[in-house]
């Protein structure tokens, strides 16, 4: 009796926590769809200047580590995502910075992984991967409801499949190797967003967004 009580009370309670998950995801979409077009792209566009300054420090902190040199950053890999945007339009070029972002975050936590057996705990290098890494996840969550407020009709997609996947097994060279080519390249794309968003903003919030017509 005692058991069962307590399977009706654990999914009871998760039930509801579920539910509150569903309604704050609600009240989210609404927040987004909400905000004043110009002021919310300036935020971003802020941040997103911030974030691309950040990442530079970064790169420049992790290069000094030990006998790593600038020019393993200029390595060829085939495994790391590309920092440039695409897209003919303004929803096409939101869902590329959304999916790049995406794509990025996994390679982040690796490389925080990797320096973190190859780093000693002081190391301020593995307090700024990690802030870097929640950091991105933030821009991620902006652009989201950036495209919500711009196109409130049209899903935003989550990248399908795994376009670069992880590295497997590396030795300690080809680890600092592959963090270095994954900092810059998402230095590089730092920087393309941060035009990305400035452009948005003027072709977008001084005309209006252009409606969404149903096909």
């Amino acid at each position: 009796m005692y058991p069962q009580l307590e399977i009706s009370q654990l999914a009871t309670t998760l039930f509801s926590f579920l539910l509150v998950m569903v309604v704050d995801a609600s009240r989210a979409g609404k927040s987004c769809r909400s905000q004043a077009c110009g002021s919310s792209l300036q935020r971003s566009w802020r941040f997103t200047r911030l974030l691309h300054k950040e990442s530079d420090d970064l790169l420049k902190i992790y290069t000094s580590q030990g006998d790593l040199s600038e020019l393993f950053c200029k390595m060829s890999m085939d495994n790391v995502p590309d920092p440039d945007i695409s897209g003919l339009d303004p929803s096409a070029r939101i869902q590329s910075m959304y999916s790049h972002i995406k794509t990025f975050l996994p390679h982040l936590q690796r490389v925080t992984e990797q320096q973190t057996d190859l780093q000693i705990f002081s190391n301020p290098l593995l307090s700024k991967l990690s802030d870097t890494y929640s950091r991105t996840s933030s821009l991620g969550s902006q652009i989201s409801c950036i495209y919500q407020m711009l196109f409130p009709n049209s899903p935003l997609l989550e990248p399908a499949g795994e376009p670069t996947p992880l590295p497997l097994s590396q030795n300690i060279f080809q680890q600092k190797v592959y963090g270095c080519v994954v900092l810059k390249r998402l230095k590089q794309f730092l920087s393309n967003a941060t035009r990305e968003i400035k452009a948005l903003k003027h072709q977008t919030c001084t005309k209006g967004p252009k409606p969404n017509i149903p096909s």
